[in-house]
C-alpha cells in the first residue's frame, strides 16, 4: 500500500438493545421466532396505531453514553426518515437526527502498544427494518418484519482511525464494552452488532478529507478488516490511474474479497427528516442521569488495571480475563473459592480452559468445568496431591464428565507419590542404569539432567512429586 496516501475511517456501529420487547411497542425481540410472528399492527405501521417508546432503552443509550464520557442531551428529538424500501413496513423509519440521545464522547483504542483516543461523534436511539430474505423463493423475495421495531443505538464515529487494524481495536472496544454493559448480547451472526466503513484517502500532509465511500452492514471483525483494506487500495488505484472516487454505498463481497456499488450515497436530505409528530421530545433529567450512573459497572480498562495491581498479573494475562465480562467474574470467583495463588488461576482460565472451550466454540459462560469444580482441581495442584501433568488428566476428566476432580484422582489412583523412600529407590535405579549419561552430566553437560527428570517421571507413571525428583537427582548426581 503506498505510504503517499493516509486512510480516513469512521464506523457507525448499529448495536441491538437487549431489551424484552420493540423500541414503540409490545412485540417480542427474541430471536429465531417464525418469520412475521413478532410483528405487531404498531411494528406494521397500520392505520391508527400510535408508538409508545420504550423506557428501558433510553436508559440503555443513557448508560452507554456515561460509560465513554459523553455529553447526555437534556432533551432529544424522535425523526421520521423516509424512504421505500420493502423490509420498511411504515415508508420511514424511526431515528433521531438533529438532536440525537448521546453526544460527542470518546473510546481509547490500544494498536501495537500505542494508545489512540477515537471520538464518537454521537449515538442515536431508532427502529430496526425488517429483513428481505432471498434464498427458496425461486426468484421472488419473501419479507419477515420479526425485526422491525426492534431497538437500536447506532454509534457513529468520528473519522480518526487511520489503518484497518485501528478499526477493528475500536469495533473490538466497543463490542466489549456494550457487553460488559449488558444493553447488548454482541451476536454478530444474528445481526445484534453490525458495522458500516465510511473509508477514504488523501494525500498524506493534506488536511481536507477526500471523497468518501459507505462500506455497508459488515458483520465479523475478520470483514470489517479486509473489506477496509480492499476499499483502500481500490481508491489508491483509482486515483493514481487518473480516475475519481464517486461517493457511493457498496457492500462487501466476502467470498470474492471485494466491495460492489450499490447505491449512490444518500445525503440527511434524500430521506425529508422531520421529527416524529407521534412521538414528543425525551427528556432526561439529572436525577435520572444520577440514577443510571449509580448502576454503571466497572468497565474494562479499570478492570484490567485493577487486575494487574490486585493480583500481580501480566499485561496480557489481565487484558485476556477482562475481554469479557463472563471470564473477568469467572476467573475472580475461581480465586476466591480455590484460596490459591492469582496466577496459578490465571494460567489455568488463559491456557488449558480457553483452548478447550476454543476447541468446542463454547463461550465461558457456556462453560462445561464451572469455576467451583475447576477450583477443586487448582487446590490439589497447590497442596501436592497431583502434579502439572498429571492435572492435564483431571481436566480432561472435569471437561467430560461432572464429577469433582478429587473424585477423578481416586478413581485413576493419579495421586503423587511424595514419599522420598519410593522416589529416591527410582532414582538410584535410573541413575545405575544409565552411567554413560550420569557422567556426561558431572563433567558438565547440563542438558542430561531434563534426561533423568524424564526418565524418573517415566518409570513413575508421571506421579512423582516432580519437586522431590529435581531435589534427589541434584544430590545424587553430585
Amino acid at each position: 500500500m503506498s505510504t503517499a496516501w493516509e486512510t480516513v475511517i469512521g464506523l457507525e456501529i448499529h448495536t441491538q438493545l437487549a431489551t424484552r420487547s420493540k423500541i414503540f411497542s409490545g412485540a417480542a425481540t427474541a430471536y429465531g421466532a417464525e418469520p412475521n410472528s413478532q410483528a405487531c399492527a404498531v411494528d406494521l405501521g397500520l392505520p391508527g396505531v400510535l408508538p409508545v417508546l420504550n423506557a428501558e432503552a433510553v436508559r440503555m443509550a443513557v448508560l452507554f453514553g456515561l460509560a465513554i464520557d459523553a455529553d447526555i442531551a437534556p432533551a432529544s428529538v424522535f425523526a421520521r426518515k423516509n424512504y421505500f424500501y420493502p423490509d420498511l413496513p411504515k415508508g420511514y423509519q424511526i431515528s433521531q437526527m438533529d438532536f440525537p440521545i448521546v453526544g460527542k464522547g470518546h473510546l481509547d483504542i490500544e494498536v501495537e502498544g500505542v494508545t489512540k483516543r477515537i471520538g464518537v461523534t454521537r449515538a442515536h436511539l431508532e427502529e430496526d427494518a425488517g429483513k428481505s430474505l432471498h434464498e427458496n423463493f425461486h426468484g421472488l423475495s419473501g419479507i419477515d418484519l420479526n425485526r422491525a421495531g426492534t431497538p437500536l443505538l447506532e454509534i457513529v464515529s468520528e473519522p480518526d482511525m487511520r489503518s484497518a487494524k485501528e478499526a477493528v481495536a475500536y469495533m473490538r472496544k466497543l463490542h466489549e464494552l456494550v457487553q460488559y454493559l449488558g444493553i447488548c448480547d454482541g451476536n454478530m451472526q444474528e445481526g445484534s452488532f453490525r458495522c458500516d466503513a465510511n473509508v477514504s484517502v488523501r494525500p498524506m500532509g493534506q488536511t481536507e478529507y477526500g471523497t468518501r465511500v459507505e462500506i455497508k452492514n459488515i458483520n465479523s471483525f475478520k470483514f470489517v478488516e479486509k473489506a477496509i483494506n480492499h476499499e483502500v487500495e481500490r481508491h489508491i488505484e483509482v486515483i493514481e490511474n487518473g480516475g475519481r472516487i464517486v461517493q457511493e454505498t457498496r457492500l462487501y463481497d466476502a467470498n470474492k474479497d471485494e466491495t460492489r456499488a450499490m447505491r449512490s450515497k444518500e445525503e440527511a436530505n434524500d430521506y425529508r427528516y422531520f421529527p416524529d409528530p407521534d412521538l414528543l421530545p425525551v427528556e432526561i433529567s439529572e436525577a435520572f442521569k444520577a440514577q443510571v450512573k449509580a448502576t454503571l459497572p466497572e468497565l474494562p480498562d479499570a478492570k484490567k488495571q485493577r487486575f494487574k495491581t490486585d493480583y500481580a498479573l501480566d499485561d496480557e494475562a489481565a487484558a485476556i480475563l477482562t475481554s469479557s465480562r463472563a471470564s473477568a467474574d469467572y476467573f475472580e470467583a475461581l480465586v476466591q473459592v480455590s484460596a490459591c495463588e492469582a496466577k496459578l488461576c490465571a494460567n489455568w482460565v488463559v491456557g488449558d480452559l480457553s483452548a478447550a472451550l476454543n476447541k468446542a466454540d463454547l463461550d465461558i459462560s457456556q462453560s462445561p468445568v464451572d469455576s467451583t469444580r475447576l477450583a477443586g482441581l487448582l487446590k490439589r495442584i497447590a497442596d501436592g496431591t497431583i502434579s502439572g501433568k498429571i492435572a492435564k488428566q483431571v481436566f480432561e476428566g472435569l471437561w467430560q464428565t461432572p464429577a469433582t476432580a478429587d473424585d477423578i484422582i481416586e478413581a485413576k489412583g493419579l495421586k503423587q507419590i511424595s514419599d522420598s523412600g519410593a522416589i529416591a529407590a527410582i532414582v538410584d535405579k535410573i541413575i545405575a542404569d544409565n552411567p554413560s549419561q550420569a557422567e556426561q552430566y558431572r563433567s558438565g553437560k547440563e542438558k542430561m539432567f531434563a534426561f533423568f527428570v524424564g526418565q524418573v517421571m517415566k518409570a513413575m507413571q508421571g506421579k512423582a512429586n516432580p519437586a522431590e525428583v529435581n531435589a534427589m537427582l541434584k544430590e545424587k548426581l553430585k
